[in-house]
């Protein structure tokens, strides 16, 4: 379990520098996300994570849990992101580390770049989750 964990860890930052490597997506101009529906790209359980965005909240599952949190900015001018006080239903999941991991980054995002039918969420220039859209 802890292999998997630093598996997506590693595929994220690898990607993450891989875009950078041909340029630096800008945040700012952005399609709004409220009431868009989302799945995250990388099979990473036997059950795909979920973000929905509404107004001013998002809620989602992390493969095993359900998540939510009502303390949700989101900017599509500036193309800022920022979720935080992210509660969670508390099943006992076969990997805990993966969920763990992916509510830390969601929480971690201060911006988001939507690009076609793709979502991603950045810390500044570090790409933390990408999603499809559902």
């Amino acid at each position: 379990m802890k292999h998997l964990f630093l598996t997506i860890s590693a595929a994220v930052m690898l990607a993450s520098c891989a875009a950078s490597n041909y340029s630096v997506k800008k945040g700012g101009n952005q399609v709004a996300l409220e009431g868009s529906s989302w799945v995250l790209a990388e099979q990473v359980s036997t059950e795909q994570p979920t973000l929905v965005v509404e107004a001013g909240k998002i809620t989602g599952n992390t493969g095993c849990n359900n998540y939510f949190s009502n303390n949700v900015a989101i900017d599509a001018k500036a193309g800022t992101f920022a979720a935080s006080e992210v509660g969670s239903t508390r099943k006992a999941c076969m990997n805990m580390s993966v969920e763990t991991g992916f509510l830390n980054m969601l929480q971690q995002a201060n911006r988001y770049v939507v690009n076609g039918e793709s979502l991603e969420l950045y810390k500044d220039n570090l790409l933390l989750l990408k999603f499809n859209k559902k």
